[in-house]
């Protein structure tokens, strides 16, 4: 007969490795059909993962409508990047709360318009393009880059937490369409958190890290408001 020996202990280390598996795929199960966001109800400035949910009397089918994306953002007035996303996550519509899922909506302008370098914390992105043509990219922990145009019916995902751009290729405006996993995937732009945050980076950190002269970083400091 067949020592039983093995089997056993495959699977007790299938058991281990399940309980290991470290849980990195977005917000968590719901405990409930719907948890709709009260904004009225928030009291206080702590906050654990989502919003407190609305008496489920008091929903209505509106708390699950968002009509922001039908209409393309201003890309021009003021805007010197030459992009402009609009958000579909649960800040702007309470059915999202508890459900793991937002969108966005990104136009960009002719000749120019780019979204930054910049992360999503808390999500994976994947973006459809809907009009125009896009050049896109990510980086990972070990600095490569992966980067390819991307048309109009085309897709590419950007992985959780990794730096990432978009910039339009050619005259023409485009426009892409987002999803996350995550009802508030956050955004935090390179830029912005090294010489925007507030109190500032230290100056001599950033001239080292970037090994540019202290007024340099000064000047770039200059143009970026503190968040």
């Amino acid at each position: 007969m067949a020592p039983k020996l093995p089997v056993v202990l495959l699977a007790a280390c299938a058991v281990l490795l399940a309980l290991a598996t470290p849980l990195l795929a977005g917000d968590p199960d719901m405990l409930q059909d719907i948890c709709v966001a009260d904004y009225e109800s928030l009291e206080g400035p702590l906050r654990v993962n989502g919003f407190p949910c609305k008496r489920e009397a008091n929903v209505t089918a509106d708390d699950f409508f968002f009509g922001g994306l039908a209409a393309a953002a201003d890309v021009y007035s003021g805007n010197p990047m030459g992009s402009a996303a609009t958000a579909a996550d649960v800040s702007v519509l309470p059915g999202l709360n508890t459900l793991g899922v937002s969108m966005a909506r990104t136009d960009f302008a002719p000749s120019g318009g780019v979204s930054p370098p910049h992360v999503h914390p808390r999500a994976t992105e994947i973006l459809f393009v809907v009009e125009g043509t896009l050049e896109v990219g990510f980086v990972t922990s070990a600095n490569r880059l992966f980067s390819r145009a991307v048309g109009k019916g085309e897709v590419f995902v950007f992985p959780r937490g990794l730096v990432h751009f978009q910039r339009i290729v050619g005259a023409a405006p485009a426009v892409a369409i987002s999803a996350f996993n995550a009802q508030l995937p956050g955004t935090q732009t390179v830029a912005g958190a090294l010489f925007g945050a507030a109190p500032a980076v230290p100056t001599d950190v950033l001239a080292r890290a970037l090994q540019i002269d202290g007024g340099a970083i000064e000047y770039i400091k200059s143009k970026f408001a503190p968040n």
